[in-house]
């Protein structure tokens, strides 16, 4: 994933193999990041969810991006999404068999299998996602905004993502097509590296 942060340049190319950077771990700036899905509400209106626990593996390596590792598993129980105010019955729906069915899987995981770009700025990240027992690949679309740094000297990440899927193929039909199959991912998120990683620098 960090093949979006830089390319590789002419000295990391003639580098000697022992100074080759290993992959670096990050976290999420939760305060700013957004982790969506929305649909389409009978041609009425796109409605969404956001999901507000989710944690895993973020090891990015700058110069091979195959070395790194996406490993998210978001928690889908105790308020693990939002809805919006005052939607009890919306939730006790989501967590249902017509959707999540939390009580029997109350987790939901995306596993990164591969990364391109061809700018170092826009590319793909592909990966499984597993949500009620069933795992299925997604493409999103990756956009790097910014790098830079913290005050405290660590690197930040800023990327924009955005795929689709069809929640029939996890066994969530209900109401196609009044309410539609296709559903749109849409991440916004910032990453922090992780003081470890200073650390180890």
């Amino acid at each position: 994933m960090k093949s979006f942060a830089i390319a590789l340049s002419a000295a990391a190319m003639i580098a000697p193999a022992a100074a080759i950077a290993q992959p670096v771990s990050y976290d999420f700036d939760r305060s700013h990041t957004e982790i969506r899905a929305s649909w389409d509400h009978q041609g009425y209106s796109r409605q969404a969810i956001q999901f507000t626990q989710y944690d895993g593996d973020l090891l990015l390596d700058l110069e091979d991006p195959s070395n790194s590792t996406v490993d998210i598993t978001f928690t889908l129980v105790d308020e693990g999404f939002w809805v919006g105010a005052h939607h009890e019955r919306f939730i006790a729906h989501l967590n249902s068999d017509d959707f999540f069915l939390t009580d029997q899987f109350p987790t939901a995981r995306f596993v990164a299998t591969s990364f391109e770009t061809e700018d170092g700025v826009t590319g793909t990240m592909t990966g499984e996602l597993t949500i009620r027992d069933l795992t299925h690949p997604v493409t999103l679309e990756v956009t790097l905004n910014k790098q830079d740094e913290t005050r405290d000297g660590r690197t930040k990440l800023g990327f924009s993502a955005t795929g689709t899927l069809l929640r029939s193929e996890w066994g969530m039909g209900f109401a196609i097509p009044n309410v539609s199959d296709e559903v749109i991912l849409t991440i916004e998120t910032e990453l922090v590296e992780t003081p470890e990683a200073v650390e180890e620098e």
